[in-house]
């Protein structure tokens, strides 16, 4: 899944790859004037345009507070979801970790600030493991994804796992009960969800 020119009719978006394949950042245009802005935050024809043939199902809305913590968290091949991420009440440090087992960049991260400013969105396939940090007061996101929520099909990966090594601008995080017992990478080795080269 590769971003293509669209042409321009109205709004359009960029479409950048990232360092790992399957993980693009996604840049709306938008108006503003002095009453305030305008853009589309998602538009299926626009999209196709791009080169992005999904279909979304479901949109999840989360709110935090400073310093939450959330993740690393994906669903297995049971229910796999491509997600596309955006912040639009304060600011997030949001990250995703390959755990395709057999990609050369297995285990290897992307980070990027998103926020109710910058109006920036990430996308990923299923098979990343994502999770995000509050950097501001109050921060609410947003996320479209094209699979149904599904508790067991659901999977976790360790926020500071060593092996990983986000550098995250926190310290200290507020994390659930069940974020603080997350398994190491190594312990998802043991029974990998997703393997390079395969469609989930």
């Amino acid at each position: 899944m590769t971003g293509v020119a669209a042409p321009k009719q109205g709004m359009d978006m960029t479409v950048t790859p990232t360092g790992i394949e399957g993980v693009f950042v996604v840049q709306p245009e938008w108006f503003e004037d002095e009453r305030g802005f305008f853009f589309e935050s998602y538009s299926k024809r626009r999209w196709e345009q791009h080169g992005l043939h999904l279909d979304f199902v479901q949109d999840n809305h989360s709110r935090s507070s400073a310093g939450v913590l959330r993740g690393f968290h994906f669903q297995n091949g049971l229910a796999p979801q491509h997600r596309l991420i955006r912040c639009t009440v304060g600011a997030i440090w949001d990250v995703v970790v390959d755990i395709r087992v057999g990609s050369p960049t297995f285990g290897e991260w992307f980070g990027i600030e998103l926020s109710a400013t910058n109006r920036t969105q990430l996308l990923m396939g299923p098979e990343f493991a994502h999770g995000f940090a509050v950097l501001s007061d109050i921060a609410e996101v947003q996320y479209k994804t094209t699979g149904f929520h599904n508790p067991a099909a659901e999977g976790l990966l360790a926020w500071n796992d060593p092996d990983v090594g986000v550098p995250w601008p926190i310290e200290d995080p507020t994390l659930s009960a069940k974020d603080s017992a997350n398994p190491s990478l190594a312990t998802y080795l043991e029974n990998p969800a997703f393997h390079y080269g395969e469609s989930a």
